[in-house]
């Protein structure tokens, strides 16, 4: 196993509790959305927050300093305070990077919150107005907003009991147009079918956290998320899930230098989008 091989905690964890947090907290200026726009802002990690021209919908939202014995080496891109009024807020699944229920408390104002089956009683106390849970390829609409929940190869255990939690991405459709966050996930045969039931236009893919302590093949490598784009038929890539936590023995500069690098061998490096945390673009 993996786990005797090598030694997390000396390589990693360790030297991370002297690495300085890079990063500005910006103060955001976010762009009119017209109709048919979306604006992408990347608050680190695999938190984005997507404006429509109606909604301000929050992904992933992570603010947290620590996974518990993890240190977070960059700063979110904006203070959460800075964040409009949020009108809903997306959770891919229950683990401690992606589901913060500290930051989830601070958010919650009276909305909806979407998650995947079996999440819902992590975030029933926070807040929310109602609890959306969804299974793989159900849809909620909130108004001209579709938001579907679409499967991935990775798993939903917040502790180690719990197996019955749900996890997955979410395919975001408004104004004629779509985005689809990935959420965690290993390379799988799925991005296919995904692409084949939504025409996904820009796609939000993690390419970090592949060379994990436990060995489990639970996360795409770049080159894997390449394919994963190719295979969605999608228009512009998104790359997240790095240069946050360090959740991998890979170095957190190594998952974007590789992602470029195959980007270029398949043809495809003027369809990436690499973000900056706290900077919104508009699509």
């Amino acid at each position: 196993m993996a786990w005797h091989r090598r030694n997390f905690l000396a390589e990693v964890v360790i030297p991370s509790l002297f690495t300085k947090r890079s990063g500005e907290r910006i103060t955001p200026r976010f762009p009119k959305v017209e109709p048919g726009q979306f604006s992408i802002t990347w608050i680190g990690h695999a938190s984005f927050l997507i404006q429509t021209h109606e909604r301000n919908i929050l992904i992933d939202p992570n603010w947290a300093k620590w996974l518990k014995v993890i240190k977070r080496l960059k700063q979110p891109g904006i203070e959460l305070h800075h964040l409009p009024d949020i009108d809903v807020v997306l959770v891919t699944h229950a683990h401690f990077d992606h589901l913060d229920r500290r930051t989830l408390r601070r958010i919650a104002s009276d909305q909806p919150i979407v998650v995947p089956v079996g999440v819902g009683n992590l975030v029933h106390d926070l807040g929310f107005n109602i609890v959306h849970e969804l299974d793989y390829w159900q849809t909620v609409e909130l108004d001209s907003l579709k938001i579907s929940l679409t499967p991935c190869h990775h798993w939903g255990a917040r502790f180690l009991a719990d197996l019955h939690r749900g996890f997955g991405g979410f395919v975001l459709e408004a104004g004629g147009r779509s985005i689809f966050h990935c959420g965690d996930s290993a390379y799988f045969p799925g991005f296919a079918e995904i692409g084949e039931r939504h025409e996904i236009e820009i796609a939000l893919l993690p390419i970090g956290a592949y060379d994990p302590p436990s060995g489990r093949e639970v996360h795409m490598n770049p080159e894997e998320a390449v394919q994963a784009f190719l295979e969605l038929r999608a228009k512009k890539l998104v790359p997240m899930h790095y240069g946050t936590f360090r959740l991998g023995y890979e170095p957190l500069d190594e998952p974007l230098a590789r992602l470029l690098s195959r980007a270029r061998g398949a043809g495809i490096h003027d369809d990436v989008l690499v973000m900056t945390e706290g900077q919104p673009v508009l699509v």
